[in-house]
């Protein structure tokens, strides 16, 4: 099944602004040449020059050279990784660590089912959707910043 969503042409505001001519930022502006030739070579350019300025202003330094016979005593991963690392280093049954962490991926996949139950495009006109999208924030960001802490600390961040 596939849902396209149509401007409300029986919105009076909106009729409005197509009279005036002011349709192209809501709908109907065509890609070519307008996007295309235009306005992505700026962004993909500036993007590179962003890169290369950052590579020359501030190189990665390499680390210390790898010993495999010392293993560091906080080993943490990348991250973009804290809150399912958090996940595995609390739950204490690890297989269902694992089935937790496969929630993550459920529910992004549930996003799109989620972000069409209304025909509203602004956010704040879609509640279920921003409660989804707000609680999500807070649990990954509860969990990315515990995983930075000692294990006794990690799930009251050290504030009880």
């Amino acid at each position: 099944m596939h849902i396209l969503k149509k401007p409300d042409l029986s919105d009076p505001k909106l009729r409005e602004k197509l009279s005036k001519g002011m349709g192209h930022n809501y709908y109907g502006e065509p890609a070519w040449p307008n996007d295309l030739l235009y306005i992505f070579p700026v962004v993909i350019l500036g993007t590179i020059a962003c890169v290369v300025g950052l590579a020359v202003l501030d190189p990665a330094m390499l680390g210390d050279k790898a010993d495999p016979f010392a293993t560091p005593l906080e080993i943490l991963p990348e991250w973009y990784l804290y809150p399912v690392f958090q996940i595995l280093r609390v739950v204490p049954n690890k297989l269902l660590g694992i089935a937790l962490q496969t929630l993550v991926p459920l529910g992004l996949m549930l996003i799109p089912f989620i972000e069409n139950i209304n025909k509203f495009q602004n956010p704040f006109r879609r509640p279920i959707a921003m409660v989804v999208f707000l609680f999500g924030t807070a649990v990954t960001i509860y969990l990315g910043i515990g995983a930075t802490l000692p294990i006794d600390k990690s799930l009251t961040l050290g504030l009880f």
